[in-house]
Protein backbone atom coordinates (compact mmCIF):
# COMPACT_ATOMS: atom_id res chain seq x y z
CA UNK A 1 0.00 0.00 0.00
CA UNK A 2 1.39 3.38 -0.97
CA UNK A 3 1.46 5.88 1.92
CA UNK A 4 0.97 9.36 0.60
CA UNK A 5 1.48 12.65 2.38
CA UNK A 6 -2.28 13.19 2.47
CA UNK A 7 -2.75 9.92 4.28
CA UNK A 8 -0.09 10.87 6.76
CA UNK A 9 -1.66 14.29 7.32
CA UNK A 10 -5.09 12.72 7.88
CA UNK A 11 -3.70 10.16 10.28
CA UNK A 12 -1.72 12.80 12.13
CA UNK A 13 -4.76 15.10 12.37
CA UNK A 14 -6.91 12.22 13.68
CA UNK A 15 -4.33 11.22 16.26
CA UNK A 16 -3.84 14.80 17.33
CA UNK A 17 -7.62 15.17 17.78
CA UNK A 18 -7.77 11.98 19.86
CA UNK A 19 -5.04 13.40 22.07
CA UNK A 20 -7.04 16.62 22.42
CA UNK A 21 -10.21 14.60 23.28
CA UNK A 22 -8.31 12.74 25.99
CA UNK A 23 -6.86 15.99 27.28
CA UNK A 24 -10.33 17.57 27.32
CA UNK A 25 -11.74 14.56 29.17
CA UNK A 26 -9.03 14.71 31.80
CA UNK A 27 -9.47 18.47 32.10
CA UNK A 28 -13.22 18.04 32.67
CA UNK A 29 -12.56 15.39 35.30
CA UNK A 30 -10.19 17.73 37.12
CA UNK A 31 -12.70 20.61 37.09
CA UNK A 32 -15.86 18.59 37.87
CA UNK A 33 -14.24 16.00 40.15
CA UNK A 34 -16.40 13.43 38.37
CA UNK A 35 -15.48 10.54 36.17
CA UNK A 36 -18.24 11.15 33.64
CA UNK A 37 -19.93 14.20 32.16
CA UNK A 38 -22.71 12.35 30.39
CA UNK A 39 -24.21 8.86 30.72
CA UNK A 40 -22.61 7.75 27.43
CA UNK A 41 -19.18 8.29 28.92
CA UNK A 42 -19.68 5.17 31.07
CA UNK A 43 -23.22 3.70 31.26
CA UNK A 44 -22.32 1.35 34.13
CA UNK A 45 -21.03 4.21 36.27
CA UNK A 46 -24.06 6.32 35.31
CA UNK A 47 -26.59 3.66 36.36
CA UNK A 48 -24.79 2.99 39.59
CA UNK A 49 -24.59 6.75 40.25
CA UNK A 50 -28.34 7.16 39.89
CA UNK A 51 -29.00 4.38 42.36
CA UNK A 52 -26.47 5.64 44.89
CA UNK A 53 -27.72 9.22 44.63
CA UNK A 54 -31.26 7.95 45.27
CA UNK A 55 -30.00 6.10 48.34
CA UNK A 56 -28.17 9.18 49.62
CA UNK A 57 -31.26 11.35 49.06
CA UNK A 58 -33.50 8.88 50.89
CA UNK A 59 -31.06 8.52 53.78
CA UNK A 60 -30.82 12.31 54.03
CA UNK A 61 -34.62 12.65 54.10
CA UNK A 62 -35.01 9.94 56.74
CA UNK A 63 -32.12 11.03 58.94
CA UNK A 64 -31.92 14.81 58.60
CA UNK A 65 -35.65 15.52 58.34
CA UNK A 66 -38.04 12.72 59.34
CA UNK A 67 -36.02 11.29 62.23
CA UNK A 68 -35.22 14.71 63.67
CA UNK A 69 -38.84 15.82 63.36
CA UNK A 70 -40.01 12.61 65.04
CA UNK A 71 -37.41 13.01 67.79
CA UNK A 72 -38.54 16.57 68.50
CA UNK A 73 -42.18 15.45 68.62
CA UNK A 74 -41.30 12.68 71.07
CA UNK A 75 -39.21 15.09 73.16
CA UNK A 76 -42.04 17.63 73.44
CA UNK A 77 -44.41 14.82 74.40
CA UNK A 78 -41.97 13.49 76.99
CA UNK A 79 -41.56 16.94 78.57
CA UNK A 80 -45.33 17.35 78.85
CA UNK A 81 -45.74 13.88 80.38
CA UNK A 82 -42.96 14.58 82.88
CA UNK A 83 -44.95 17.60 84.04
CA UNK A 84 -48.10 15.47 84.22
CA UNK A 85 -46.27 12.91 86.35
CA UNK A 86 -45.07 15.60 88.75
CA UNK A 87 -48.59 17.03 89.01
CA UNK A 88 -50.11 13.62 89.73
CA UNK A 89 -47.37 12.91 92.26
CA UNK A 90 -48.19 16.19 94.02
CA UNK A 91 -51.89 15.30 94.04
CA UNK A 92 -51.01 11.89 95.44
CA UNK A 93 -48.99 13.50 98.24
CA UNK A 94 -51.83 15.90 99.02
CA UNK A 95 -54.30 13.02 99.21
CA UNK A 96 -51.89 11.10 101.45
CA UNK A 97 -51.36 13.88 103.96
CA UNK A 98 -54.74 15.66 103.89
CA UNK A 99 -56.82 13.20 106.00
CA UNK A 100 -54.50 13.59 108.98
CA UNK A 101 -54.00 17.35 108.79
CA UNK A 102 -57.35 19.13 108.57
CA UNK A 103 -60.01 19.16 111.24
CA UNK A 104 -62.51 21.64 109.83
CA UNK A 105 -63.98 22.71 106.51
CA UNK A 106 -61.46 25.57 106.39
CA UNK A 107 -58.59 23.11 106.61
CA UNK A 108 -60.12 20.95 103.90
CA UNK A 109 -60.68 24.00 101.70
CA UNK A 110 -56.96 24.84 101.82
CA UNK A 111 -56.06 21.38 100.57
CA UNK A 112 -58.72 21.38 97.88
CA UNK A 113 -57.61 24.81 96.65
CA UNK A 114 -54.10 23.45 96.12
CA UNK A 115 -55.44 20.29 94.49
CA UNK A 116 -57.72 22.34 92.23
CA UNK A 117 -54.75 24.32 90.92
CA UNK A 118 -52.80 21.12 90.32
CA UNK A 119 -55.79 19.67 88.48
CA UNK A 120 -55.93 22.74 86.22
CA UNK A 121 -52.23 22.31 85.43
CA UNK A 122 -52.83 18.63 84.68
CA UNK A 123 -55.27 19.49 81.89
CA UNK A 124 -53.26 22.45 80.59
CA UNK A 125 -50.49 19.99 79.69
CA UNK A 126 -52.91 18.36 77.26
CA UNK A 127 -52.68 21.39 74.94
CA UNK A 128 -48.92 21.24 74.41
CA UNK A 129 -48.09 21.73 70.74
CA UNK A 130 -45.10 21.17 68.46
CA UNK A 131 -44.72 23.54 65.52
CA UNK A 132 -48.41 24.45 65.73
CA UNK A 133 -49.58 20.84 65.98
CA UNK A 134 -51.17 19.60 69.22
CA UNK A 135 -49.29 16.47 70.15
CA UNK A 136 -52.07 14.71 72.10
CA UNK A 137 -54.93 15.33 69.63
CA UNK A 138 -54.53 12.28 67.39
CA UNK A 139 -55.23 13.08 63.75
CA UNK A 140 -56.86 16.38 64.70
CA UNK A 141 -53.55 18.14 65.35
CA UNK A 142 -55.18 21.53 64.73
CA UNK A 143 -57.67 20.99 67.56
CA UNK A 144 -56.62 21.38 71.23
CA UNK A 145 -57.59 18.68 73.70
CA UNK A 146 -59.33 21.13 76.03
CA UNK A 147 -61.36 24.19 75.14
CA UNK A 148 -59.38 27.44 75.14
CA UNK A 149 -60.32 31.11 75.57
CA UNK A 150 -60.50 31.41 71.77
CA UNK A 151 -62.96 28.52 71.69
CA UNK A 152 -65.10 30.27 74.28
CA UNK A 153 -65.19 33.44 72.17
CA UNK A 154 -66.24 31.39 69.15
CA UNK A 155 -68.94 29.59 71.16
CA UNK A 156 -70.27 32.91 72.39
CA UNK A 157 -70.94 33.93 68.79
CA UNK A 158 -71.88 30.48 67.50
CA UNK A 159 -73.03 28.16 70.33
CA UNK A 160 -72.04 24.51 70.14
CA UNK A 161 -73.83 21.51 71.58
CA UNK A 162 -72.65 17.90 71.65
CA UNK A 163 -74.73 14.76 71.80
CA UNK A 164 -72.32 12.32 73.44
CA UNK A 165 -72.45 8.54 73.62
CA UNK A 166 -70.74 7.16 76.71
CA UNK A 167 -70.47 3.55 77.86
CA UNK A 168 -69.99 2.13 81.34
CA UNK A 169 -69.04 -1.29 82.62
CA UNK A 170 -69.70 -3.01 85.91
CA UNK A 171 -66.40 -1.69 87.27
CA UNK A 172 -67.60 1.90 86.71
CA UNK A 173 -70.36 1.64 89.33
CA UNK A 174 -69.48 3.94 92.23
CA UNK A 175 -70.43 3.44 95.87
CA UNK A 176 -71.25 6.71 97.66
CA UNK A 177 -71.89 7.38 101.34
CA UNK A 178 -74.60 9.97 101.90
CA UNK A 179 -75.45 11.53 105.27
CA UNK A 180 -78.96 12.92 105.72
CA UNK A 181 -79.28 15.45 108.56
CA UNK A 182 -82.20 17.60 107.36
CA UNK A 183 -84.34 16.66 110.35
CA UNK A 184 -81.95 18.70 112.56
CA UNK A 185 -83.04 22.01 111.02
CA UNK A 186 -86.78 21.39 110.80
CA UNK A 187 -89.03 23.83 112.75
CA UNK A 188 -85.94 25.84 113.70
CA UNK A 189 -86.96 29.20 112.23
CA UNK A 190 -90.18 29.88 114.12
CA UNK A 191 -90.75 33.27 115.78
CA UNK A 192 -91.59 31.69 119.15
CA UNK A 193 -88.41 29.66 119.26
CA UNK A 194 -87.56 26.10 118.20
CA UNK A 195 -90.12 23.39 118.59
CA UNK A 196 -89.56 19.70 118.30
CA UNK A 197 -89.42 18.61 114.67
CA UNK A 198 -92.27 16.35 113.44
CA UNK A 199 -91.65 12.70 114.14
CA UNK A 200 -89.22 13.27 117.02
CA UNK A 201 -90.42 11.43 120.14
CA UNK A 202 -88.96 9.92 123.24
CA UNK A 203 -88.27 6.75 121.27
CA UNK A 204 -87.21 8.42 118.02
CA UNK A 205 -84.49 10.99 118.62
CA UNK A 206 -82.70 13.44 116.38
CA UNK A 207 -79.63 11.22 116.48
CA UNK A 208 -81.63 8.29 115.17
CA UNK A 209 -82.81 10.40 112.25
CA UNK A 210 -79.24 11.15 111.20
CA UNK A 211 -78.55 8.33 108.76
CA UNK A 212 -75.57 7.44 106.64
CA UNK A 213 -76.85 5.63 103.55
CA UNK A 214 -75.14 3.97 100.61
CA UNK A 215 -76.16 4.97 97.09
CA UNK A 216 -74.70 3.87 93.79
CA UNK A 217 -74.06 5.79 90.60
CA UNK A 218 -72.57 5.96 87.15
CA UNK A 219 -70.57 9.17 86.98
CA UNK A 220 -70.74 10.76 83.54
CA UNK A 221 -67.54 12.34 82.27
CA UNK A 222 -69.01 15.86 82.39
CA UNK A 223 -71.18 17.92 84.71
CA UNK A 224 -73.59 20.74 83.77
CA UNK A 225 -75.44 18.58 81.24
CA UNK A 226 -78.55 19.80 79.48
CA UNK A 227 -81.77 19.37 81.44
CA UNK A 228 -84.60 17.47 79.81
CA UNK A 229 -86.74 20.56 80.30
CA UNK A 230 -84.67 22.38 77.64
CA UNK A 231 -84.89 22.25 73.85
CA UNK A 232 -82.09 21.65 71.39
CA UNK A 233 -80.87 24.17 68.78
CA UNK A 234 -83.59 23.07 66.38
CA UNK A 235 -86.27 23.71 69.01
CA UNK A 236 -86.99 20.04 69.70
CA UNK A 237 -87.44 18.71 73.27
CA UNK A 238 -84.29 17.29 74.83
CA UNK A 239 -83.97 13.52 75.08
CA UNK A 240 -81.85 11.28 77.23
CA UNK A 241 -81.21 7.80 75.87
CA UNK A 242 -79.97 5.05 78.16
CA UNK A 243 -79.36 1.39 77.36
CA UNK A 244 -79.67 -1.14 80.16
CA UNK A 245 -77.39 -4.17 79.75
CA UNK A 246 -80.18 -6.36 81.08
CA UNK A 247 -83.84 -5.99 82.07
CA UNK A 248 -85.89 -8.68 83.80
CA UNK A 249 -89.66 -8.48 83.76
CA UNK A 250 -90.79 -9.08 87.34
CA UNK A 251 -94.10 -10.72 86.37
CA UNK A 252 -93.05 -13.09 83.59
CA UNK A 253 -89.38 -13.52 84.46
CA UNK A 254 -88.42 -12.84 80.82
CA UNK A 255 -84.94 -11.36 80.40
CA UNK A 256 -84.09 -8.79 77.73
CA UNK A 257 -80.63 -7.50 76.81
CA UNK A 258 -79.59 -4.06 75.57
CA UNK A 259 -82.90 -2.44 76.43
CA UNK A 260 -82.76 1.04 74.90
CA UNK A 261 -84.87 3.64 76.67
CA UNK A 262 -85.78 7.17 75.62
CA UNK A 263 -86.21 9.52 78.59
CA UNK A 264 -88.11 12.79 78.16
CA UNK A 265 -89.71 15.41 80.38
CA UNK A 266 -93.52 15.51 80.60
CA UNK A 267 -95.05 18.31 78.59
CA UNK A 268 -95.16 21.61 80.45
CA UNK A 269 -92.45 20.73 82.98
CA UNK A 270 -90.87 23.91 84.33
CA UNK A 271 -87.12 24.34 84.19
CA UNK A 272 -85.21 23.85 87.44
CA UNK A 273 -87.78 21.50 88.98
CA UNK A 274 -87.60 17.87 89.99
CA UNK A 275 -89.86 15.58 88.00
CA UNK A 276 -90.61 11.97 87.08
CA UNK A 277 -89.60 11.51 83.45
CA UNK A 278 -91.49 9.71 80.72
CA UNK A 279 -89.89 6.39 79.70
CA UNK A 280 -90.25 4.85 76.24
CA UNK A 281 -88.67 1.57 75.11
CA UNK A 282 -87.04 1.89 71.68
CA UNK A 283 -85.46 -1.53 71.28
CA UNK A 284 -84.54 -4.72 73.11
CA UNK A 285 -83.12 -8.19 72.50
CA UNK A 286 -84.86 -11.28 73.86
CA UNK A 287 -82.16 -13.10 75.83
CA UNK A 288 -83.81 -16.50 75.28
CA UNK A 289 -84.45 -16.34 71.52
CA UNK A 290 -81.98 -13.67 70.41
CA UNK A 291 -84.77 -11.84 68.57
CA UNK A 292 -84.18 -8.09 68.34
CA UNK A 293 -87.15 -5.74 68.55
CA UNK A 294 -86.62 -2.22 67.22
CA UNK A 295 -89.34 0.42 67.01
CA UNK A 296 -87.06 2.74 65.01
CA UNK A 297 -87.08 0.47 61.97
CA UNK A 298 -89.28 1.02 58.93
CA UNK A 299 -91.73 -0.56 59.40
CA UNK A 300 -91.24 -0.56 63.19
CA UNK A 301 -91.20 -3.76 65.22
CA UNK A 302 -93.87 -4.36 67.81
CA UNK A 303 -92.36 -4.76 71.27
CA UNK A 304 -93.55 -7.71 73.40
CA UNK A 305 -95.79 -6.80 76.33
CA UNK A 306 -93.18 -7.95 78.85
CA UNK A 307 -90.57 -5.43 77.76
CA UNK A 308 -93.17 -2.68 77.47
CA UNK A 309 -93.71 -2.94 81.22
CA UNK A 310 -90.37 -1.18 81.56
CA UNK A 311 -92.09 2.03 80.51
CA UNK A 312 -94.15 2.02 83.68
CA UNK A 313 -92.00 -0.14 85.95
CA UNK A 314 -88.83 1.93 85.65
CA UNK A 315 -88.84 5.05 87.80
CA UNK A 316 -86.53 7.65 86.22
CA UNK A 317 -86.49 11.12 87.75
CA UNK A 318 -84.49 14.25 87.03
CA UNK A 319 -83.20 16.35 89.91
CA UNK A 320 -81.86 19.87 89.74
CA UNK A 321 -79.82 19.41 92.92
CA UNK A 322 -77.34 16.69 93.83
CA UNK A 323 -78.31 16.68 97.50
CA UNK A 324 -82.01 16.25 96.69
CA UNK A 325 -81.27 13.34 94.37
CA UNK A 326 -79.16 11.51 96.95
CA UNK A 327 -81.86 12.05 99.55
CA UNK A 328 -84.60 10.77 97.22
CA UNK A 329 -82.63 7.60 96.49
CA UNK A 330 -81.70 7.08 100.14
CA UNK A 331 -85.24 7.44 101.51
CA UNK A 332 -86.91 5.56 98.65
CA UNK A 333 -88.74 8.51 97.09
CA UNK A 334 -87.02 7.60 93.83
CA UNK A 335 -86.98 3.83 93.37
CA UNK A 336 -85.21 3.73 90.02
CA UNK A 337 -82.61 6.06 88.50
CA UNK A 338 -82.07 9.66 89.54
CA UNK A 339 -80.61 11.73 86.70
CA UNK A 340 -78.67 14.78 87.92
CA UNK A 341 -77.61 17.02 84.98
CA UNK A 342 -75.82 19.53 87.21
CA UNK A 343 -73.43 16.98 88.68
CA UNK A 344 -73.49 14.59 85.71
CA UNK A 345 -74.63 11.45 87.53
CA UNK A 346 -77.06 8.55 87.21
CA UNK A 347 -77.78 7.56 90.82
CA UNK A 348 -79.68 4.50 92.04
CA UNK A 349 -80.35 2.66 95.26
CA UNK A 350 -78.76 -0.52 96.54
CA UNK A 351 -81.94 -2.50 95.79
CA UNK A 352 -82.04 -1.23 92.20
CA UNK A 353 -78.31 -1.95 91.88
CA UNK A 354 -78.73 -5.56 93.01
CA UNK A 355 -81.77 -6.11 90.79
CA UNK A 356 -80.46 -4.59 87.55
CA UNK A 357 -76.68 -4.25 87.64
CA UNK A 358 -75.27 -7.61 88.62
CA UNK A 359 -71.80 -8.41 87.33
CA UNK A 360 -73.22 -11.16 85.14
CA UNK A 361 -75.47 -8.62 83.38
CA UNK A 362 -72.36 -6.93 81.96
CA UNK A 363 -70.82 -10.07 80.49
CA UNK A 364 -70.26 -10.55 76.75
CA UNK A 365 -69.27 -6.89 76.27
CA UNK A 366 -72.67 -5.57 77.39
CA UNK A 367 -72.56 -2.03 78.77
CA UNK A 368 -74.70 0.62 80.37
CA UNK A 369 -74.84 3.27 77.66
CA UNK A 370 -75.94 6.89 77.97
CA UNK A 371 -76.58 9.38 75.16
CA UNK A 372 -76.77 12.87 76.62
CA UNK A 373 -76.50 16.48 75.45
CA UNK A 374 -74.18 19.17 76.74
CA UNK A 375 -74.18 22.74 75.48
CA UNK A 376 -72.64 24.53 78.46
CA UNK A 377 -68.83 24.64 78.22
CA UNK A 378 -66.03 26.48 79.95
CA UNK A 379 -62.32 26.95 79.46
CA UNK A 380 -60.40 23.79 80.36
CA UNK A 381 -63.21 21.35 79.59
CA UNK A 382 -62.07 18.36 77.53
CA UNK A 383 -63.32 18.43 73.96
CA UNK A 384 -65.44 15.27 73.58
CA UNK A 385 -64.40 14.70 69.96
CA UNK A 386 -61.10 13.28 71.21
CA UNK A 387 -62.80 10.68 73.41
CA UNK A 388 -66.33 9.78 72.43
CA UNK A 389 -68.63 9.04 69.57
CA UNK A 390 -70.55 12.29 69.37
CA UNK A 391 -72.49 14.68 67.17
CA UNK A 392 -71.53 18.35 67.19
CA UNK A 393 -74.30 20.84 66.48
CA UNK A 394 -73.21 24.42 65.85
CA UNK A 395 -75.49 27.40 65.42
CA UNK A 396 -74.08 29.41 62.50
CA UNK A 397 -76.67 32.18 62.60
CA UNK A 398 -75.39 35.74 62.75
CA UNK A 399 -74.74 36.93 66.34
CA UNK A 400 -77.50 39.10 67.72
CA UNK A 401 -80.10 37.90 65.23
CA UNK A 402 -82.60 35.08 65.25
CA UNK A 403 -80.56 32.12 66.59
CA UNK A 404 -82.33 29.72 64.23
CA UNK A 405 -82.19 31.67 60.99
CA UNK A 406 -79.75 29.19 59.53
CA UNK A 407 -80.01 25.43 59.88
CA UNK A 408 -77.56 24.31 62.59
CA UNK A 409 -74.54 22.48 61.22
CA UNK A 410 -74.10 18.89 62.38
CA UNK A 411 -70.75 17.08 62.38
CA UNK A 412 -70.33 13.42 63.29
CA UNK A 413 -67.16 12.36 65.12
CA UNK A 414 -65.68 8.91 65.68
CA UNK A 415 -68.61 7.11 64.11
CA UNK A 416 -66.21 4.54 62.64
CA UNK A 417 -63.87 4.29 65.60
CA UNK A 418 -64.16 3.24 69.21
CA UNK A 419 -64.37 6.51 71.14
CA UNK A 420 -61.79 8.28 68.97
CA UNK A 421 -59.03 5.74 69.31
CA UNK A 422 -56.92 4.26 66.48
CA UNK A 423 -55.43 7.66 65.60
CA UNK A 424 -51.77 6.73 65.74
CA UNK A 425 -49.44 8.98 63.73
CA UNK A 426 -46.42 7.28 62.14
CA UNK A 427 -43.28 8.76 60.62
CA UNK A 428 -41.23 7.00 57.93
CA UNK A 429 -37.79 6.97 59.54
CA UNK A 430 -36.02 4.32 57.47
CA UNK A 431 -36.29 1.89 54.63
CA UNK A 432 -39.63 0.13 55.28
CA UNK A 433 -39.50 1.40 58.88
CA UNK A 434 -42.10 3.48 60.68
CA UNK A 435 -42.31 4.76 64.23
CA UNK A 436 -45.32 6.09 66.13
CA UNK A 437 -44.69 9.62 67.38
CA UNK A 438 -47.94 10.57 69.10
CA UNK A 439 -49.50 9.69 72.42
CA UNK A 440 -53.27 10.10 72.45
CA UNK A 441 -55.05 12.18 75.05
CA UNK A 442 -57.17 9.31 76.36
CA UNK A 443 -54.03 7.43 77.37
CA UNK A 444 -53.22 10.05 80.02
CA UNK A 445 -55.77 12.81 80.42
CA UNK A 446 -58.74 11.07 81.98
CA UNK A 447 -61.90 12.97 82.86
CA UNK A 448 -61.78 11.35 86.30
CA UNK A 449 -59.17 13.75 87.71
CA UNK A 450 -61.55 16.68 87.36
CA UNK A 451 -64.61 14.64 88.33
CA UNK A 452 -62.82 13.54 91.50
CA UNK A 453 -62.40 17.20 92.37
CA UNK A 454 -66.14 17.66 91.83
CA UNK A 455 -66.72 14.91 94.41
CA UNK A 456 -64.41 16.67 96.87
CA UNK A 457 -66.34 19.91 96.36
CA UNK A 458 -69.56 18.08 97.23
CA UNK A 459 -68.07 16.65 100.43
CA UNK A 460 -66.66 20.08 101.32
CA UNK A 461 -70.12 21.58 100.94
CA UNK A 462 -71.59 18.89 103.20
CA UNK A 463 -68.92 19.53 105.83
CA UNK A 464 -69.50 23.29 105.61
CA UNK A 465 -73.25 22.82 105.93
CA UNK A 466 -73.03 20.63 109.03
CA UNK A 467 -70.46 22.91 110.67
CA UNK A 468 -72.64 25.93 109.97
CA UNK A 469 -75.71 24.16 111.35
CA UNK A 470 -73.84 23.01 114.43
CA UNK A 471 -72.54 26.53 115.08
CA UNK A 472 -76.01 28.01 114.62
CA UNK A 473 -77.53 25.48 116.99
CA UNK A 474 -74.95 26.27 119.70
CA UNK A 475 -75.43 29.99 119.23
CA UNK A 476 -79.22 29.68 119.39
CA UNK A 477 -78.99 27.50 122.47
CA UNK A 478 -77.38 30.36 124.42
CA UNK A 479 -80.61 32.31 124.10
CA UNK A 480 -82.55 29.90 126.34
CA UNK A 481 -82.21 28.82 129.98
CA UNK A 482 -80.82 25.35 130.56
CA UNK A 483 -84.03 24.00 132.03
CA UNK A 484 -86.22 25.18 129.14
CA UNK A 485 -87.75 22.85 126.54
CA UNK A 486 -86.09 24.87 123.78
CA UNK A 487 -82.65 24.40 125.35
CA UNK A 488 -83.18 20.65 125.69
CA UNK A 489 -84.49 20.38 122.12
CA UNK A 490 -81.43 22.23 120.83
CA UNK A 491 -79.22 20.00 122.96
CA UNK A 492 -80.63 16.95 121.20
CA UNK A 493 -80.18 18.61 117.83
CA UNK A 494 -76.55 19.39 118.64
CA UNK A 495 -75.94 15.74 119.50
CA UNK A 496 -77.44 14.79 116.15
CA UNK A 497 -75.24 17.39 114.43
CA UNK A 498 -72.18 15.93 116.15
CA UNK A 499 -73.15 12.51 114.88
CA UNK A 500 -73.68 13.84 111.36
CA UNK A 501 -70.30 15.64 111.50
CA UNK A 502 -68.58 12.38 112.42
CA UNK A 503 -70.30 10.58 109.55
CA UNK A 504 -69.34 13.26 107.03
CA UNK A 505 -65.81 13.48 108.41
CA UNK A 506 -65.45 9.70 108.02
CA UNK A 507 -66.85 9.88 104.51
CA UNK A 508 -64.23 12.48 103.58
CA UNK A 509 -61.51 10.42 105.19
CA UNK A 510 -62.59 7.37 103.19
CA UNK A 511 -62.76 9.49 100.05
CA UNK A 512 -59.15 10.56 100.53
CA UNK A 513 -58.08 6.99 101.20
CA UNK A 514 -59.76 5.83 98.00
CA UNK A 515 -58.31 8.81 96.16
CA UNK A 516 -54.79 7.70 97.04
CA UNK A 517 -55.41 4.50 95.08
CA UNK A 518 -56.96 6.46 92.23
CA UNK A 519 -54.05 8.88 91.92
CA UNK A 520 -51.70 5.92 92.01
CA UNK A 521 -53.63 4.39 89.11
CA UNK A 522 -53.51 7.68 87.18
CA UNK A 523 -49.74 7.80 87.74
CA UNK A 524 -49.39 4.19 86.62
CA UNK A 525 -51.29 4.92 83.41
CA UNK A 526 -49.22 8.04 82.83
CA UNK A 527 -45.95 6.20 83.41
CA UNK A 528 -46.96 3.42 81.04
CA UNK A 529 -47.47 6.08 78.37
CA UNK A 530 -44.18 7.73 79.35
CA UNK A 531 -42.36 4.41 79.09
CA UNK A 532 -43.95 3.73 75.73
CA UNK A 533 -42.89 7.17 74.50
CA UNK A 534 -39.36 6.74 75.86
CA UNK A 535 -39.10 3.29 74.27
CA UNK A 536 -40.03 4.74 70.90
CA UNK A 537 -37.45 7.48 71.44
CA UNK A 538 -34.75 4.91 72.22
CA UNK A 539 -35.66 2.94 69.14
CA UNK A 540 -35.58 6.11 67.06
CA UNK A 541 -32.10 6.87 68.38
CA UNK A 542 -30.87 3.47 67.21
CA UNK A 543 -32.51 4.00 63.82
CA UNK A 544 -30.94 7.46 63.51
CA UNK A 545 -27.49 6.04 64.30
CA UNK A 546 -27.91 3.39 61.66
CA UNK A 547 -29.18 5.95 59.15
CA UNK A 548 -26.14 8.14 59.81
CA UNK A 549 -23.84 5.19 59.13
CA UNK A 550 -25.82 4.25 56.03
CA UNK A 551 -25.67 7.80 54.74
CA UNK A 552 -21.88 7.88 55.19
CA UNK A 553 -21.55 4.49 53.48
CA UNK A 554 -23.68 5.58 50.52
CA UNK A 555 -21.68 8.78 50.17
CA UNK A 556 -18.42 6.83 50.18
CA UNK A 557 -19.76 4.45 47.56
CA UNK A 558 -20.98 7.42 45.53
CA UNK A 559 -17.56 9.03 45.75
CA UNK A 560 -15.84 5.80 44.75
CA UNK A 561 -18.24 5.39 41.82
CA UNK A 562 -18.32 8.95 40.50
CA UNK A 563 -15.30 10.63 42.01
CA UNK A 564 -11.76 10.72 40.64
CA UNK A 565 -8.32 10.17 42.05
CA UNK A 566 -6.95 13.68 41.64
CA UNK A 567 -3.31 12.56 41.72
CA UNK A 568 -3.84 9.92 39.07
CA UNK A 569 -5.84 12.26 36.82
CA UNK A 570 -3.21 15.01 37.24
CA UNK A 571 -0.44 12.61 36.16
CA UNK A 572 -2.53 11.42 33.21
CA UNK A 573 -3.28 15.03 32.20
CA UNK A 574 0.39 15.95 32.33
CA UNK A 575 1.31 12.90 30.29
CA UNK A 576 -1.43 13.69 27.81
CA UNK A 577 -0.12 17.24 27.39
CA UNK A 578 3.44 15.97 26.85
CA UNK A 579 2.21 13.38 24.36
CA UNK A 580 0.22 16.03 22.52
CA UNK A 581 3.19 18.39 22.31
CA UNK A 582 5.49 15.60 21.13
CA UNK A 583 2.98 14.58 18.50
CA UNK A 584 2.84 18.16 17.26
CA UNK A 585 6.64 18.28 16.93
CA UNK A 586 6.82 14.93 15.14
CA UNK A 587 4.02 15.81 12.79
CA UNK A 588 5.66 19.16 12.03
CA UNK A 589 8.94 17.58 11.04
CA UNK A 590 7.32 14.97 8.83
CA UNK A 591 5.10 17.46 7.10
CA UNK A 592 8.05 19.80 6.25
CA UNK A 593 9.26 17.49 3.43
CA UNK A 594 7.40 15.93 0.54
CA UNK A 595 8.07 14.27 -2.89
CA UNK A 596 8.57 17.60 -4.67
CA UNK A 597 11.73 18.21 -2.65
CA UNK A 598 13.42 15.40 -4.59
CA UNK A 599 12.22 16.20 -8.11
Amino acid sequence: MRMTNKIMRNNSAYNLNQNKILTDKLTNQMTTQSKIARPSDDPVVAIRALRLRSNVTAATQYNDRNAKDADQWLTVTADAMNTVDKVLDSLYKQATSAPDKFETADGLRIYLTQMKQLTAEFYSCANVDYAGRYVFSGYRTDLPVTFTEEDMKEMKEHPISYNIEEKFGFEDIRRISYTDFDKLSENLGGTTGPTTAPGITSTNSYEQNVKNSTVYSFRISYNDLDSLTKTDMAGNPQKLTITLPEYKDAASGNVYNNVKLEITAPAGTAAGTNFAADVKVLSAVDAATGIEYDTTKTPPDTLPPQVLTAETALDVQEFSDQEQAYKAIANGTCKGIAYIPTSGEMVFSEDFYKANFSESAFKNDKTFQVNYDKSSWKTGDINPVHYFKCIETQDLAAPGGNPHVAEPRKTWYNSQRDEGRNQDIYYDVGYNQQIQVNTKADEIFTHDVQRDMDDFQYYLKQLEDIETLRTNLKTKQKDYPEDSAEYKDLEQRIKGADKAWVYIRDNIHNKFENQITKYQKYMDDSRVAMTDNATRGARLELIATRLTNQKMTFKELQQDNEGIDITEVAVELTASELTYNAALMATGKIMQTNLMNYI
